[in-house]
């Protein structure tokens, strides 16, 4: 995986996860806002300049567990993963817990569609040619709270992406399941959903929550997929208020109950 590193490599490490269809420019507000912080932020296989690496859950955790192993030191770990990151965060905490000492859950998608993914390929095949349409990449990146600024680079990602890779993604996506071993880890972790999200990720939201008793859940208010995105302030306080003061969000949010 290809992965750029920013800040203080003195400090604790941030490692940033993107979602599916973008890659590690997304996190760029949390970048500037976090300097005081060691950040690394991986394109995931599949993905912005990875995009020669074949994406599959399990081995995409195990390639980011070990990067943090060749970068961290003995460094506090904090990784944040939004949609897809989020997904390969769960299996990164069902596997080695004890690497990460905080983890922030955005929007994971952990209740199975296995009749979904049964036609995903032929609907694949048969809408690929509007992943190079820009008015189709507009709608799509609207979803997501791509910005202006961004959608140029959104654009030309988009168009590298192969079908047997989108249809690779996707599959892995609607799979995953919450693996049994997630409810052993003892890391700090932070789940979040937005309220304007479909009813499936409310339930993968509750789910996680449910399956670890070390782990919180928000549902944050007024916001769909893609808080770092649409309101990054927000975000950011968010987080830095979590990993340095132990607080939950309270503006606009509401408690997940265990």
């Amino acid at each position: 995986m290809v992965y750029e590193e920013y800040g203080d490599k003195d400090r604790p490490m941030l490692v940033f996860l993107h979602g599916g269809g973008v890659s590690g420019w997304m996190w760029n507000k949390q970048i500037e806002h976090f300097s005081d912080y060691y950040c690394v932020v991986p394109d995931l296989p599949e993905h912005g300049r990875s995009q020669s690496d074949v994406f599959a859950m399990e081995s995409c955790a195990e390639s980011v567990l070990e990067l943090i192993d060749a970068l961290a030191g003995d460094q506090p770990v904090i990784v944040v993963g939004f949609s897809l990151g989020a997904q390969v965060l769960v299996e990164m905490l069902s596997r080695r817990p004890e690497r990460i000492d905080y983890a922030m859950i955005n929007s994971a998608l952990v209740v199975p569609q296995l009749q979904m993914v049964k036609w995903l390929a032929p609907a694949i095949k048969l809408m690929f040619p509007l992943v190079r349409n820009r008015t189709f990449a507009k709608l799509q990146a609207k979803t997501l709270y791509v910005s202006e600024a961004d959608f140029e680079l959104y654009f030309e990602e988009s168009k590298k992406m192969t079908q047997e890779g989108l249809i690779r993604v996707l599959t892995e996506n609607m799979s995953y399941q919450v693996p049994a071993s997630f409810s052993q880890a003892d890391t700090r972790i932070l789940v979040t959903v937005g309220e304007k999200e479909k009813g499936l990720m409310q339930q993968s939201a509750r789910s996680l929550v449910a399956s670890n008793r070390y782990s919180v859940g928000v549902v944050l208010q007024q916001i769909g997929h893609g808080i770092s995105l649409a309101e990054p302030a927000r975000f950011n306080q968010m987080l830095r208020a979590w990993i340095e003061e132990d607080k939950l969000p309270i503006d606009k949010a509401t408690r997940i109950a265990n």
